[in-house]
């Protein structure tokens, strides 16, 4: 081991830890009796450990139908999101067209615009569309992701030139050489939009708060709120559902992580660097 990296070893791990407490104490508390969460001094190791907050979730609550909603909608999202904005950030990155960066510039400059800006007008426009109360109200609003556009746009910029020339003089098309060789070469960015495409549209809150009034159509991050006596509930605050309710909201996201957290740290570092 380099002893010089010794202090950069040490300030990861306390940053490790910094950021896993939430996530440890969370799932600890889940499994104590409401009234040890709640007593003070905290403790750490409760006085008996109980499946109950997790029984009274499931039995109590349409969690199930609230999971598999939030997985068809961020699945659907996540797909739907790649396919249109793959083509887009290839056009950006790779091809040439009158007025290009302005577009791209207009595109980009969307990231600075909070959806808090301009809710009021897209919940006007999806309630002319009728579709709300609708999976497609969350679906089509998702695509409009200017994220991964940004994302997959530095990517097929860093790829050299070489290969596309190649690919020409064997007389490929843009069309050819984006589905032969820029797709399969985009893999780690892909993957890396995935995640970050999932995770944001399985956290998404606000949009289905509003676009949703439907129970049974409710995504999960709308249900949990239930459980702490907002968006629209009447029910009294319980850190245990809560707490339960959150922590297998975690599972699917974790999962996607580490299927694709291969491809991840390769994705994020060859973002915007030229080969």
């Amino acid at each position: 081991m380099n002893v010089k990296k010794i202090p950069v070893y040490i300030i990861m791990l306390l940053a490790s830890v910094v950021f896993l407490f939430p996530l440890l104490w969370s799932l600890i508390s889940s499994l104590k009796p409401e009234a040890n969460i709640v007593s003070y001094p905290p403790k750490w190791i409760p006085d008996k450990m109980t499946l109950d907050n997790y029984l009274m979730v499931l039995q109590n609550y349409p969690y199930l139908s609230w999971m598999k909603n939030s997985v068809y909608m961020t699945v659907a999202s996540t797909i739907f999101v790649l396919v249109l904005t793959t083509p887009a950030a290839y056009a950006f990155g790779r091809l040439h067209f009158r007025g290009k960066k302005i577009l791209f510039t207009l595109v980009v400059s969307m990231l600075l615009i909070p959806i808090q800006a301009y809710i009021v007008p897209l919940f006007l426009l999806v309630s002319k569309l009728g579709i709300l109360n609708t999976y497609s109200s969350i679906i089509l609003v998702a695509g409009a992701n200017v994220t991964s556009v940004f994302i997959l746009t530095s990517f097929f910029k860093s790829i050299p030139n070489e290969l596309e020339e190649a690919a020409r003089i064997d007389g490929c098309q843009d069309f050819g050489i984006f589905a032969r060789i820029m797709l399969p070469l985009c893999k780690p960015a892909i993957s890396t939009v995935t995640i970050l495409m999932f995770i944001t549209n399985w956290n998404n809150f606000l949009w289905p708060l509003i676009a949703i009034r439907e129970n049974s159509l409710k995504p999960l991050t709308v249900g949990i709120a239930q459980f702490m006596g907002g968006a629209n509930s009447t029910a009294q605050f319980q850190y245990g559902t809560s707490l339960a309710g959150a922590c297998m909201a975690i599972i699917p996201s974790v999962i996607v992580f580490l299927s694709l957290q291969r491809y991840f740290v390769e994705g994020i570092s060859n973002t915007g660097i030229k080969g």
